[in-house]
């Protein structure tokens, strides 16, 4: 994304927006918290303060430029709005994040909300569970 699509978003380009959003465009497959964010930032020897950070990703989040999600505790991260929507699989070991789309999975969704009379505005769904790489590590 470049600063012409921080104004199309209402934002002025500034220097942390910019240094953060480039940041996430390097981590794209991943899901960053505001300190990975602010972690990256002072590897790049770039001096952006941790509450910057904080600020920035609610403003990003505010224009649509990123998702914020809460899986395991309370600690929010982050991944860029690409528009698709996905669901994710977490590991509860290592906690690594795997994104996922099935269709029919998104279909019953919406079928279950029908039948109970809803109209579906927004949905998650996250599946907790161990990933193959931990599994290996503990012979099962």
């Amino acid at each position: 994304m470049e600063s012409n699509n921080l104004r199309k978003a209402g934002l002025k380009v500034t220097l942390p927006r910019v240094k953060i959003l480039e940041i996430l465009e390097r981590n794209r497959e991943g899901h960053m918290s505001a300190e990975d964010v602010y972690k990256a930032l002072l590897e790049a020897g770039e001096d952006i303060g941790l509450a910057t950070v904080y600020r920035v990703l609610t403003q990003f989040e505010t224009a649509g430029i990123v998702t914020r999600h809460n899986f395991e505790g309370n600690q929010s991260v982050f991944e860029l709005d690409d528009g698709g929507h996905h669901d994710h699989l977490i590991c509860v070991e290592c906690g690594h994040i795997e994104e996922f789309i099935d269709y029919l999975i998104e279909i019953r969704q919406r079928e279950v909300a029908m039948q109970h009379g809803f109209e579906l505005r927004d949905h998650a769904l996250i599946l907790y569970g161990i990933c193959g790489k931990c599994r290996e590590q503990k012979g099962n």
